[in-house]
């Protein structure tokens, strides 16, 4: 476990956090830093779950739970004051959920984001301010590996808004240098208790249910897969990091390693010894990134980074994980698509 940081007690207050990354995340905080202080702010909307945060935790005194949305300056204004460190996770984060409808994530992305950043201003005593962004912001790689300067092409309304986020942060360093922010953008994170919205979560529980899986178009898309623990480890290195070596700063979270949907379709297969017969392709979806593949050097050379979790072993314990906790997800099975009308006027479920 990790020793004490100093005499006293730190508040981090975690947005999002009954969420995919920021249930993990809380789990890891309060694992390793016993003097800790968390508090999470959830709208426990359809990929919030309380029942993401284990009863030990729940039940500590060490825990407060706040139900609402960063949208509510009132709620955010009474906990940002007391916070030391903020990591802001809050967002609407699907693909085809933002082509279903768009509306909700500009709002919580944006507008969330404008008023959290804008209450952490007024904390003088606040040490970090992680904003969670997402590889999305980039687009379809203009080369590899995508290194914190490439090119910001968003190609989803998902997407956008958080690349709308991304440079409201952004623009905020630029005018208030006092702000202690950091920018970090996740490449695609996986493990256990993601939503069945989720590629790789819904490929597993659809094989478990022996139901055909669904790959759009020809799987060659590609992607930088992350295993959840390791963005929890990095975060972490970001926080206990020399505030002028992180301050102003964009990081990516990635493996540089590079995996297609259809090689992910095949090696989910194998490992659980289903039938190739079950891979079934689909129309493309629309606003899809071609290819992403994270150049984390940079995390690598200043926070001493590095993914511990190759996609092999990551794969085996996730699939391990929704084998055993069936009950958590066959309440999530009716989410894990939306019908998206095609140019063409056809339906398509994603």
């Amino acid at each position: 476990m990790q020793k004490k940081i100093g005499n006293f007690e730190k508040t981090i207050l975690i947005t999002g956090g009954a969420g995919f990354i920021g249930s993990n995340f809380v789990r890891h905080i309060f694992e390793r830093f016993p003097t800790w202080k968390i508090v999470v702010l959830d709208a426990l909307t359809y990929a919030g779950n309380p029942d993401n945060i284990p009863k030990e935790i729940m039940d500590s005194d060490r825990f407060e739970f706040w139900y609402g949305s960063v949208t509510q300056p009132m709620l955010v204004g009474k906990l940002v004051p007391h916070s030391d460190i903020i990591v802001h996770f809050a967002a609407e984060t699907h693909v085809s959920r933002s082509i279903f409808d768009n509306s909700k994530f500009f709002e919580t992305d944006v507008i969330g984001t404008q008023i959290m950043i804008n209450a952490a201003l007024e904390n003088k005593k606040l040490e970090r301010f992680i904003h969670i962004s997402t590889s999305e912001v980039y687009g379809s790689a203009e080369y590899e590996p995508m290194d914190e300067n490439h090119p910001l092409n968003p190609t989803s309304p998902y997407a956008g808004a958080k690349c709308g986020a991304d440079r409201l942060v952004y623009s905020y360093l630029q005018t208030y240098p006092q702000l202690p922010a950091v920018i970090v953008r996740p490449f695609n994170n996986y493990g256990p208790r993601q939503h069945l919205e989720k590629l790789i979560a819904r490929f597993v529980t659809g094989l478990l249910r022996d139901q055909p899986i669904r790959v759009y178009g020809d799987g060659e898309n590609a992607r930088d897969w992350i295993y959840v623990e390791d963005t929890c480890m990095a975060l972490e290195k970001i926080i206990l990091a020399d505030t002028n070596k992180v301050k102003s700063e964009v990081f990516n979270l990635g493996t540089g390693r590079s995996l297609s949907v259809i090689e992910i379709a095949n090696i989910i297969t194998d490992v659980m010894n289903k039938p190739k017969s079950l891979i079934h392709q689909t129309h493309a979806r629309p606003g899809e990134v071609k290819k992403h593949i994270a150049g984390f050097e940079k995390a690598k050379r200043v926070l001493g980074f590095e993914p511990t979790t190759t996609f092999e072993t990551g794969i085996e314990k996730t699939i391990a994980w929704y084998t055993e906790n069936a009950e958590w997800w066959s309440k999530l099975e009716w989410m894990k698509e939306v019908p998206i009308t095609l140019e063409d006027g056809s339906v398509v479920l994603y």
